[in-house]
């Protein structure tokens, strides 16, 4: 989710090709505001669940080509962990929860804030990082 200067706010799934995600940024960096700020979770470096190392490697190197692009375009960068955004929310503890128990738990959350975005399982954390960068935001 981004929002620009004048309250508009931008949803969608990330494009699929580094070029394509490229050129979302720059169209982003381009808009009238006065800061370029962007709240991204920072690597997850254990998901508690064992994951393929292809997947932490795919994982990994996305990550990397987002935030070198969001540096290289000079956007402030706040890395924030799950644990920081899902505390400052009052999401509680995902213990004794599934993960899908969890990840529903987190995108109902999200709808409830966003009523009028699609909130899908995949974006509801972008969503809930987004509220989070907002009240961060608020509080300066």
């Amino acid at each position: 989710m981004v929002r620009f200067g004048g309250g508009t706010t931008l949803t969608g799934p990330l494009p699929e090709t580094e070029g394509d995600l490229l050129s979302l940024i720059e169209m982003i960096s381009m808009s009238e505001a006065d800061e370029r700020i962007c709240y991204l979770e920072n690597l997850v470096k254990f998901t508690g669940n064992p994951m393929p190392s292809s997947a932490m490697a795919t994982y990994a190197s996305n990550w990397g080509v987002l935030k070198g692009m969001l540096m290289a375009l000079k956007f402030q960068l706040v890395l924030v962990t799950p644990q920081t955004w899902q505390k400052a929310l009052g999401m509680g503890s995902s213990k004794g929860m599934s993960k899908p128990e969890w990840k529903n738990k987190l995108k109902s959350e999200a709808q409830r804030l966003y009523p009028t975005q699609k909130i899908t399982l995949s974006n509801a954390d972008a969503a809930l990082i987004f509220r989070h960068a907002d009240l961060q935001e608020r509080k300066k």
